[in-house]
């Protein structure tokens, strides 16, 4: 009974509402990766916050505890907003933004000390800057009614 349940939720997910879900999927599992020894490589030099920490996910991104938590936080947020066509589209669409901001961000701090506080290093900035392009074209292109021909300038979560 429980698998018909869900077989019928996945049928009534829109395309944007699956593809905020897998998003968010794997947001949780970088954040919760980033604290794993082996896949964080030098894991001993992983500090709360700051440009200072040597810890690297899969030996190339740089990450602290507090990267880490903000991955797991978008993750959460993620799978919240995924419960709606509007909500998926806020995530995509949204954290595409932050995520262009982000890179911003890290093209001015990269290499500037007490300012990159999260901490980036190149691999980082060129990762966010296809974050924002992939989550904005998903929430760009997937949000017509998923597939049964809506508008974009209509309302998206009214029949």
């Amino acid at each position: 009974m429980a698998h018909r349940s869900l077989e019928k939720q996945t049928r009534r997910r829109t395309p944007a509402q699956l593809a905020a879900l897998v998003v968010a999927v794997v947001f949780l599992l970088v954040g919760v990766l980033g604290f794993v020894p082996g896949i964080t490589t030098n894991y001993g030099e992983l500090s709360f916050a700051g440009h200072h920490s040597e810890a690297r996910l899969l030996g190339i991104f740089q990450v602290s505890v507090l990267h880490n938590l903000v991955h797991l936080a978008f993750g959460v947020v993620g799978l919240a907003l995924a419960r709606s066509l509007g909500g998926a589209r806020l995530f995509l669409i949204g954290g595409g933004a932050v995520y262009l901001v982000l890179w911003i961000y890290g093209l001015v701090v990269v290499d500037r000390g007490a300012a990159n506080f999260i901490p980036v290093n190149g691999a980082d900035n060129w990762l966010h800057l296809g974050l924002a392009l992939g989550m904005l074209a998903l929430g760009l292109l997937l949000s017509n009614r998923g597939g049964t021909g809506g508008r974009l300038d209509e309302p998206i979560d009214r029949p």
